[in-house]
This record gives structure tokens, sequence and C-alpha cells, in this order.
């Protein structure tokens, strides 16, 4: 059974939380994700296992927290993620971001300072709103974003995402790849060869773009952006562990 907060915005955000000893983990999900996902509930359990503290939950417009989808944007979600982290976990925390988790993972070693003591991102999707759909519309497709506030994109899920000129617009207050990237902190990156939504290109530019001590790029020959098979699951918990074993 999800419990809810209620963030300073007013916004009511499902989680579900596994008490335990240690660094505590958090799994930020990506685009249209929810944290009943199979990355999700694959590292919860093997938290629990560990008896480590883990924390996974749903941006408002997702799953079942509140609000509508397409009222939110890229801002909206990372003030979801600070405020949980903030209000339901203590002392440094391993991020674990999922796609646009791993954006707003990037968003949180800039506004949380040292609760973020480790970072694993999976696919990685930094500034997507700009690179990624931006950058790839259409004449046409700018002008009915323009004219009607949205635009219908092709997903390699069941529906297509509906694109807003909020979610633009916001995108470009919260881009990481424009100006300085420091990561003071252990960072395992994973990446799969065969992912048709980020590529190891945009891999390859997060990772030459950070600035660190600790930054590890994994690349993982033939997983796609899903990153769900079992080999594939085992391997964030791996890079969790491994990140973890740094920080403690």
């Amino acid at each position: 059974m999800s419990r809810f907060l209620t963030t300073p915005q007013g916004r009511s955000i499902a989680y579900n939380q596994t008490e335990g000893a240690g660094v505590g983990v958090v799994f930020l999900g990506g685009f249209m994700s929810d944290m009943e996902g199979s990355k999700a509930l694959y590292l919860e359990d093997w938290a629990r296992r560990e008896g480590r503290p883990f924390l996974r939950f749903d941006y408002s417009g997702h799953g079942e927290s509140s609000g509508a989808f397409e009222e939110g944007c890229i801002g909206d979600w990372a003030q979801d993620a600070q405020a949980v982290i903030e209000a339901l976990t203590h002392g440094p925390q391993v991020l674990i971001g999922s796609s646009m988790g791993g954006w707003i993972s990037l968003l949180m070693t800039k506004r949380l300072g040292a609760r973020v003591g480790g970072l694993v991102t999976i696919a990685a999707a930094p500034d997507f709103t700009e690179d990624g759909f931006w950058a790839g519309f259409t004449a046409e497709q700018r002008a009915e974003l323009a004219r009607t506030g949205r635009v219908l994109v092709p997903s390699d899920y069941d529906a297509p995402y509906p694109i807003t000129k909020r979610l633009i617009e916001d995108g470009r207050n919260q881009l990481v790849l424009r100006t300085p990237l420091t990561l003071d902190l252990p960072v395992l990156m994973l990446q799969g060869t065969a992912d048709t939504s980020v590529s190891v290109q945009t891999a390859m530019r997060l990772f030459e773009h950070a600035s660190g001590a600790d930054i590890r790029l994994l690349l993982v020959k033939g997983a796609d952006h899903r990153f769900s098979s079992v080999r594939e699951l085992g391997q964030i918990s791996f890079s969790a562990e491994r990140v973890l074993e740094r920080l403690e």
C-alpha cells in the first residue's frame, strides 16, 4: 500500500519505502513511467535482502501521484524528487536514475549537496526535451506546438508522448550539459549499446562533460532502453553495490 507526501508546492506524491541500515538508495524513474516498473521493484527486493533503506516514488502526473501528466514538466518533477528525498530520507543517499530520472538525479546533485552521496544512472537522458524532442521536431510540429500548446510524438511504447509547450520551455531552465557539471562523488553510468531512445553518443557526451575523480561509464552490449532483463537488472544492483562500497 502506497503512502503519500504533500510537497511544498501542494502536490501529493505516492511512495513506498523500505527501512534498513546504512546509506539509503532512492530510485528515480523515467518519463511517463511509474514506481511499479521492473527496475524499481527489483531494486526494492535487492535492498530488502541487503537490509538497506530504499525509496521509490511517482512524480506528479505519474502513477498514483496527483496531477495530470500533461500539466507537468522537468522542473516540477525535480521539485517532487527533492521533496521526497529531503522529507523521507536521512543522511547521504545513492540515487539510481533511469532515463529522465538520470537527468533529475544530476539536478539533485546541484540542489541537495552532500545529501547525494553517489549516483548510478541507467541510460541517462539529460537535456532530452531540448536535444531530443525540440531538436527533432519538424517545422510543422514546432508550429503546432506554438498554436495548440502540445504535439503528439510517437514512442516505442503503447501510446504516443504528449509533448507540451510548457515541458519544452521549462526544460530550458533545467539543462545540465550547457554549464559546468561537477560530480565530486562516486558515479557509475550504465548505457546499453542497443538503446534506440538514448544513444551511446549521449552517454559519451555526459561522461565527457561531467568533471569528477570517480566517474565511470559502463557500456552493456546488446542492452536496450528498458534495461530490464535478468542480466541487466543484476548489472544495476552490482553497480549500486560498487558505488555504496566506495561510500562506506
